[in-house]
């Protein structure tokens, strides 16, 4: 730090709750420096709204700390220890390129993550080097302020520094830093590994520092660890269910890539539906279909059936009623899902109240858009302006049956069409990341060093419910091509 601005004038005013608990859960863990750190692009808003100072990590000294080879005061940095069912096979892992540097506590008493992303080996790497490459960790930066600018709960980016050093991996990339915002990294997976490594004593504990971290309102008068786990579900059939609305594909939905609060986590082979179908997959390493769109919520479920086997000890000292208890919450899940997807499915269609025929209206379109092979987005889009024509979808006879129960269900209710319109403006983004424009800002980046096509992108996507003309050039779909869109790990 500069002799002149001592720390407390950048904004740090961090605390360690998660170092507090047992330790078992961590380990202790410093970022490898970096041979020159470089800040590529600070989302300045955010750290004003950290209550940090947006124009002293600007300069070279937030390079530093962004990137690993300074701390800032009142960190200690450590590596969380969690497990996971990856593609459905169980597995001990742990941050192996990632360090907490602390819990950043706002001026309105939020407590927030912060944490280094390919900050170098540690305990948990399993061989791996540590490290992430410049493109991957841009792309998370992009699509997770997309996902916040779509109303959809999600960690978030606040800067990306590039290291100066290359990482390997197919070919050499250059590395780089991200430093993720969250409101706590606690994972299905924390629980998995509490279950099997910590014993109950420590399960118990991490158990009570979730429900006083993210459920601080919720009942716990009855049995405080049933009332944890509802509230979980509750969270993810919200989170779900805005997936699923925005045609989200997340891509790798293993058991440590859920939170608990019910933010979106991990952007890795993420990506966004052009054409309807529910069978889309983007992963590479995705062979066989386990995360494709359509299996999103019952996947979901899965990772929520995984987090009640880990608490059970906790919910009743007779293993068959604590079953039974976490049965009825997963089946909670799915009825919440279900009612949170439909009722956003009408909102996209302006629909006031709730009629009998509503989901088989949504179902219907939906139907007529994957046999047509509508684009997503632009089909709810094209909706909400009124401009249903020069598609095969809004040409066929098909489309002009469903239109005319549509309008029907429309002219039956109290509120007038532009009330409706209003509705749907607000519910059907105008644009969303679409891939080919995700992948030439990212280009621009990394091969020309040219950020001001990102900058373009991420301003389009910052209000993606505005309509606005400036935006009309991010909502064409990609060409057609011959070969499918391809996502990985970015590891």
């Amino acid at each position: 730090m500069t002799a002149n601005q001592p720390e407390t004038d950048k904004g740090w005013n961090l605390d360690n709750s998660y170092a507090r608990l047992p330790e078992s859960l961590y380990a202790e863990t410093d970022p490898v420096p970096v041979t020159a750190p470089k800040l590529i692009v600070l989302n300045a808003p955010l750290a004003t709204a950290l209550g940090l100072n947006a124009e002293a990590l600007s300069g070279g000294e937030g390079a530093e700390i962004l990137a690993g080879n300074r701390l800032p005061g009142g960190a200690t940095p450590i590596a969380q220890a969690y497990a996971g069912h990856q593609f459905g096979h169980f597995t001990m892992l742990g941050d192996g390129r990632a360090v907490l540097l602390g819990e950043q506590i706002t001026q309105g008493r939020e407590r927030i993550d912060i944490q280094l992303k390919g900050s170098g080996r540690t305990p948990y790497s399993r061989g791996g080097d540590g490290r992430a490459a410049l493109g991957p960790m841009l792309r998370e930066y992009i699509i997770s302020e997309a996902m916040h600018g779509l109303g959809i709960p999600t960690t978030r980016s606040l800067a990306v520094a590039a290291t100066g050093e290359p990482v390997f991996r197919e070919t050499a990339l250059p590395g780089a830093v991200l430093t993720r915002t969250a409101a706590s990294h606690l994972r299905v997976g924390t629980f998995q590994y509490a279950a099997w490594k910590g014993g109950e004593e420590t399960l118990r504990a991490l158990a009570d520092y979730a429900l006083e971290r993210h459920y601080p309102e919720a009942d716990t008068q009855g049995n405080r660890y049933l009332t944890l786990l509802r509230e979980v579900c509750g969270r993810q059939a919200s989170l779900i269910a805005k997936w699923q609305l925005v045609g989200f594909i997340h891509g790798v939905m293993n058991t440590d890539n859920m939170t608990i609060s019910g933010e979106t986590i991990d952007y890795g082979p993420c990506a966004f539906m052009d054409t309807y179908d529910p069978r889309t997959v983007f992963s590479s390493i995705d062979q066989r279909g386990r995360y494709a769109y359509g299996n999103q919520p019952e996947i979901a479920a899965w990772n929520l059936a995984r987090l009640a086997e880990a608490l059970l000890p906790l919910l009743h000292e007779n293993e068959d009623t604590a079953v039974t208890m976490a049965e009825e919450a997963i089946a909670e899940y799915m009825e919440r899902y279900n009612r949170n997807w439909l009722a956003g499915m009408r909102s996209k269609l302006g629909l006031f109240g709730e009629e009998e025929g509503d989901e088989a209206l949504a179902e219907d379109l939906l139907e007529l858009m994957h046999s047509h092979r509508a684009d997503y987005t632009n089909t709810f889009r094209s909706l909400t302006l009124n401009q249903t024509e020069g598609t095969a979808l809004f040409d066929s006879d098909e489309y002009a049956k469903w239109q005319a129960r549509w309008e029907a269900r429309l002219n039956g209710q109290q509120e007038n069409r532009e009330a409706s319109r209003d509705l749907m403006r607000r519910s059907n983004p105008a644009v969303i990341p679409r891939n080919h424009n995700v992948e030439e800002a990212l280009e621009a980046a990394v091969e020309r060093d040219d950020l001001t096509v990102m900058e373009r992108l991420l301003e389009a996507l910052s209000d993606p419910y505005a309509y606005i003309s400036g935006q009309d050039r991010y909502a064409e779909p990609p060409a057609p091509s011959s070969c499918a869109y391809r996502t990985y790990c970015g590891t």
